[in-house]
C-alpha cells in the first residue's frame, strides 16, 4: 500500500486553478430608420469583422425582424463592439 511520508506532502507542488466560466452572450442589433443599408453593412464588416455576405444577411435580418444577433462571445469581448456600434448611431445591446 502506497504512503506519503509528510516530507513528500511539503515538497508536492501545488496547483492553484481559478476556472472562470465566461458567460456566452449576444451582441443584438435593432433597426432604425436612420441609417442606410450600406452603412450597416460598413459597421459590421469593421466593427464585428463581419464578411460581407454575412453582414449583408445581418442587416436585412434587422431590417425585416426589428433586431439580430450580430455577434457571440463574453461582455468584455463584446463591449467595445456595442460601444462602437451606438458611437455610429446604430441601436445595440448585448443580452
Amino acid at each position: 500500500m502506497f504512503q506519503n511520508s509528510d516530507e513528500d506532502i511539503l515538497d508536492s507542488p501545488v496547483i492553484n486553478e481559478e476556472i472562470v466560466e465566461a458567460r456566452l452572450r449576444n451582441l443584438v442589433l435593432y433597426n432604425d430608420d436612420h441609417n442606410t443599408f450600406e452603412f450597416v453593412i460598413e459597421s459590421l464588416i469593421q466593427v464585428c469583422n463581419h464578411e460581407p455576405l454575412q453582414a449583408e444577411q445581418c442587416t436585412y435580418i434587422v431590417h425585416y425582424n426589428g433586431k439580430c444577433s450580430v455577434k457571440n462571445g463574453s461582455y468584455l469581448d463584446l463591449n467595445p463592439m456595442r460601444v462602437a456600434l451606438c458611437d455610429r448611431g446604430l441601436s445595440a445591446v448585448i443580452e
